[in-house]
């Protein structure tokens, strides 16, 4: 397995690499400007020998005499006695050379690259190996019209020497690159501090942990002040997160005690934050329990909202805090109407307001109706139980079995004013004094055992069949007593106006972090469309001889709106497509 090297070793190689670069390219520039240097003394020194010697040729008009070897004169006046020297003609037959004796017989130098260069460029040099005398030289050769003066000298040892560099700038080099290396390995040295202190910020920061006092301590240089402002920075974004977050979960929490429906979305459309009405507004709006709050742009009364959305989404389009467009409209659903608000923000996102506008409405006319409807309840079972007495008290002589009926009579018109009597306190104590109930952690399945099993003679008496699709674990902060009034008058409901061979199904389908939604449902008959939205209304009865003659006081379904309300809840109804009615309530978890 490699071995990964550290940042320092890394920037220290990088460096001593680029340095090493440098200082090859210098060393071959002086080298080569050392061996030009020298090559160009060299060839000065031919360079006169070819001068004089023309001189020589000129002064005895070798040319015309052809008495060439009175050039043999010229080895005593030049004082570099391994000096070659050659006189070549137009055509390149050799006319003289100091170092062949029978130089007439040598072959044809017209050829000769040192030849061709002075042919074309007046003079040219060459280091080649000799054919005629079998040893390395230095030619240099210059055209003189009428022929070539051709020199050269012994390309030996000492030439080659005498070509090559001084040693003591190698070694002067070769210093200068150990004291850099020793600088460069300080820098890094401390140059890694710094970048090993940022990059363990750089891990830590990465997983959202505080920086203590000493890893927010880097060296007293341009790069420690970098990576102190970057800590700075970064703790100030950690502050300003927790506040942010904290003003999150009072904005949720604060959304959450609001009776309207709330829903704030990024610009794709996808959930931000939502509170428990905005879902129970949709999933009543939507027809369908299950709705999450993404999928509420897929229902088609929000087409209005898309079509907004689509022509305000658009990233061409820029806008104002104050100039924010927005749109309202309302939906009505069952009897039940809903005022929808949307308004676009600059960045883009968006909120969505839903408010249940039917409420108001509701209790303005409960306000209107409490007290004859009080009067009007209460009267019923007085006048038969004040008629009873009053057969009773103007017939002494009635037979006994006549006065058992009678007494009878009256006592179940006295148990129904009390069960009436019972209902109109506990609602006033939910209403009037909720904080009087206690509450703790409940277990929602255990409740509704419960609850079933009190009622299971009258379920049986019926074949009605009551299925729970509630985990073991579903708990709410809540009063047992309340939670057990809620889901027994929603069974006797059933019990009493559902009919006969129904079920009855209570089933937890959805859950966030504040609530835990529910749904109430049977097969029976159902509530007419017209009723619906009346029926938590107090004393409100569909058929009212009816529910007299089963017992009931009209104010069940009241209490349990009343009830899952005090429990941070809201409730409401519809019918199914299939038949049967279906009750959706949510819970609140603390």
């Amino acid at each position: 397995m490699p071995i990964q090297q550290s940042f320092r070793q890394k920037i220290f190689y990088y460096f001593i690499a680029v340095f090493l670069l440098f200082t090859v390219a210098i060393l071959l520039f002086q080298l080569q400007r050392e061996k030009n240097y020298k090559t160009g003394q060299l060839e000065n020194t031919l360079k006169n020998v070819t001068e004089v010697t023309h001189n020589f040729i000129e002064h005895y008009d070798l040319m015309k005499t052809g008495n060439f070897s009175k050039a043999d004169t010229l080895k005593e006046l030049i004082p570099q006695s391994n000096i070659r020297l050659t006189i070549i003609d137009k055509k390149g037959v050799v006319l003289y050379d100091s170092f062949v004796f029978d130089y007439k017989n040598m072959e044809n130098h017209f050829e000769r690259p040192e030849v061709q260069k002075a042919l074309y460029s007046g003079e040219g040099s060459n280091i080649r190996h000799s054919e005629t005398t079998g040893k390395d030289f230095y030619y240099y050769a210059r055209n003189y019209d009428a022929y070539f003066v051709r020199t050269a000298m012994l390309y030996n040892v000492e030439v080659e020497n005498f070509l090559k560099a001084e040693r003591v700038f190698l070694f002067f080099i070769i210093a200068i690159f150990l004291v850099i290396w020793l600088v460069i390995n300080e820098l890094t040295k401390r140059l890694s501090i710094s970048i090993t202190k940022l990059k363990d910020f750089a891990i830590k920061a990465g997983h959202n942990e505080a920086i203590n006092e000493d890893e927010a301590r880097f060296p007293d240089n341009e790069l420690g002040e970098i990576g102190s402002q970057i800590v700075k920075i970064y703790n100030n974004l950690r502050i300003a997160n927790h506040e942010i977050a904290l003003e999150k979960e009072r904005l949720s929490n604060h959304m959450n005690i609001l009776n309207e429906g709330i829903g704030f979305f990024n610009p794709a459309r996808e959930k931000m934050l939502v509170n428990s009405h905005f879902i129970q507004h949709v999933s009543m709006i939507s027809d369908t329990s299950t709705i999450s709050a993404e999928n509420v742009f897929m229902i088609p009364e929000f087409k209005k909202v898309n079509k907004f959305l689509d022509e305000n989404l658009k990233k061409d389009i820029e806008f104002l805090d104050n100039e924010l467009p927005q749109i309202e409209f309302t939906i009505n659903k069952n009897e039940t109407y809903f005022k929808i608000q949307c308004i676009v923000f600059a960045d883009k996102s968006f909120e969505v307001l839903i408010t249940d506008i039917t409420r108001p409405e509701k209790r303005r006319l409960l306000k209107q109706q409490l007290t004859s409807n009080i009067a009007h309840e209460l009267k019923t079972p007085l006048a038969s139980i004040k008629g009873y007495l009053e057969t009773l008290m103007g017939n002494p002589n009635i037979n006994k079995e006549k006065q058992q009926y009678f007494i009878e009579r009256a006592s179940v018109q006295a148990e129904r004013l009390n069960l009436l009597l019972n209902d109109i306190s506990l609602l006033n104590n939910i209403e009037d004094a909720g904080e009087l109930f206690e509450f703790k952690s409940i277990n929602i399945r255990n409740i509704v055992s419960d609850v079933i099993e009190n009622l299971e003679n009258r379920l049986t008496s019926k074949n009605i069949k009551c299925k729970i699709n509630i985990d073991d674990e579903v708990e709410v902060n809540g009063n047992d007593s309340l939670l057990s009034s809620v889901f027994q008058n929603l069974i006797e409901n059933s019990i009493n106006y559902a009919g006969e061979n129904i079920k009855i199904e209570i089933k937890n389908y959805l859950e966030d972090k504040n609530y835990h939604y529910f749904s109430y449902t049977d097969s029976g008959v159902g509530i007419p469309e017209e009723h619906l939205h009346r029926i938590f209304e107090r004393f409100y009865r569909i058929d009212s001889g009816r529910t007299r003659e089963l017992g009931g006081t009209g104010l069940g379904l009241s209490i349990v709106r009343n009830a899952i309300q005090l429990h941070k809840g809201n409730i409401s109804a519809r019918n199914k497509p299939e038949g049967g009615i279906e009750f959706l309530f949510t819970l609140s978890k603390k």
